[in-house]
């Protein structure tokens, strides 16, 4: 898998999702299915996803006990999915069981990533709502570090932290970069934000945008110009 733009499809049900994705003509954008959709239509929108023929990321930040993951995620890799995450703040273990579980009897599996930080969270919410006083880019990489000794393929960072995630964890190691925001856009709750071309230029492998495109008067517009800004 190569460099792409994933459109966060948060939308509330499925008929909304398939219509947004009607308006692309064609075109299978990889798309990232969160929990809101998930947890309102359940499986079926992922099996109506891929029968389309989209690349899918199932978002749902998988964070329990280990044994409760790995149940969950031998569930999951029936999805067919391509990529799908885990909280990294769970532990080595828990990461290590969602791969467990996550891998099939014939060795194949998704693509499996460890959130490190949400990028809404800065430096302040980090040290006053989640007492770690530690840098914000310590406690990611220390994150990342984890997520590879577990055996996982990437982490969830923001892209102003990519480039050190290669340096310390090699470059196939997977960064994708959800707080891509446009340069004359609106940040929202983003805090740790670049622009597509910055989150290329830095080292994200993939960029996860949601509103930019989503809310955009012309979706496929703010979509290409995307694409043309981080793959082009």
């Amino acid at each position: 898998m190569g460099k792409d733009v994933i459109i966060a499809c948060d939308f509330p049900t499925a008929e909304t999702t398939l219509h947004f994705l009607d308006r692309f003509q064609g075109r299978k954008p990889f798309v990232k299915i969160g929990m809101e959709l998930f947890y309102g239509e359940g499986p079926e929108v992922v099996r109506q996803l891929r029968r389309r023929g989209h690349r899918i990321f199932l978002d749902l930040k998988l964070h329990d006990i280990p044994n409760t993951v790995k149940k969950a995620m031998s569930v999951l890799r029936d999805l067919d999915v391509d990529l799908v995450n885990v909280h990294a703040s769970g532990t080595v273990r828990m990461m290590e069981a969602a791969l467990e579980g996550l891998t099939r009897p014939d060795g194949s599996r998704p693509l499996l990533v460890a959130v490190t930080q949400l990028t809404s969270t800065d430096q302040q919410a980090l040290e006053k709502d989640l007492l770690i006083e530690k840098p914000m880019e310590d406690v990611v990489l220390h994150y990342a570090l984890n997520a590879r000794r577990a055996g996982l393929d990437g982490v969830v960072c923001s892209p102003l932290e990519a480039a050190k995630v290669h340096e310390a964890c090699g470059p196939s190691f997977l960064a994708v970069t959800p707080g891509v925001r446009f340069p004359d856009g609106d940040a929202g709750d983003q805090k740790r934000v670049l622009s597509p071309a910055q989150a290329k230029s830095i080292g994200s492998d993939y960029i996860v945008v949601g509103r930019p495109v989503t809310a955009a008067e012309d979706p496929v517009a703010a979509y290409e110009r995307c694409c043309a800004e981080f793959i082009d």
